[in-house]
């Protein structure tokens, strides 16, 4: 016989409950596509949560809602790391570097869905925020004027799309590498 304990805890907390289970399931998806990459069931999410297919379905249609919304999170922490004065475009790298590494698979995801209109406001976002950081870094001098947000951008994205096809024993070495190959680029001439 259950507790009283056990037996709230499983009682339907309606939509009281509605935020947390949407931050357990984009925890949980980030766990589950790490770990299994895109085959993984959409319903393993919903398990690994602690919630039902239901409330999965109600917070994300598809996958792509998913995405975008981890995403969003990724893209949230992005503008919060690079906001101080004194962030770079090598911050931005690192932090694009951290984030890549856990989250190969919806890489992919958004890569394949880039039209998607929920897609496409992510990457109008993160433009505006590589513009604040091309134009404090040109204003720096440690950026060339021959480089332009679109350039960092394109960068940013090959870096992204490098680490989600590497092998994690090389993506330490990729991202290095990669970074050397940017600093060379965006230097002043």
């Amino acid at each position: 016989m259950p507790t009283d304990a056990e037996e709230s805890s499983r009682s339907n907390r309606g939509p009281a409950a509605g935020p947390a289970n949407r931050r357990a399931l984009i925890a949980a998806a980030r766990e589950v596509y790490s770990e299994d990459g895109l085959q993984a069931p959409f319903s393993a999410v919903a398990k690994r949560a602690g919630v039902g297919q239901g409330s999965l379905y109600r917070h994300f249609p598809d996958r792509t809602a998913l995405a975008v919304a981890v995403f969003d999170e990724n893209l949230g922490e992005l503008e919060e790391a690079t906001a101080p004065d004194g962030r770079t475009i090598d911050d931005l790298l690192d932090a694009v570097v951290a984030q890549a590494v856990v989250s190969t698979s919806f890489i992919e995801l958004i890569a394949a869905h880039i039209h998607d209109p929920r897609v496409r406001v992510l990457g109008e976002r993160y433009g505006a925020l590589v513009n604040r950081l091309v134009v404090r870094e040109r204003a720096a001098g440690h950026l060339g004027a021959h480089i332009d947000t679109a350039d960092v951008m394109m960068a940013t994205g090959m870096l992204a799309t490098e680490l989600a096809r590497a092998d994690p024993a090389d993506r330490d070495e990729v991202a290095r590498r990669a970074r050397a190959l940017f600093r060379a680029a965006f230097a002043p001439r």
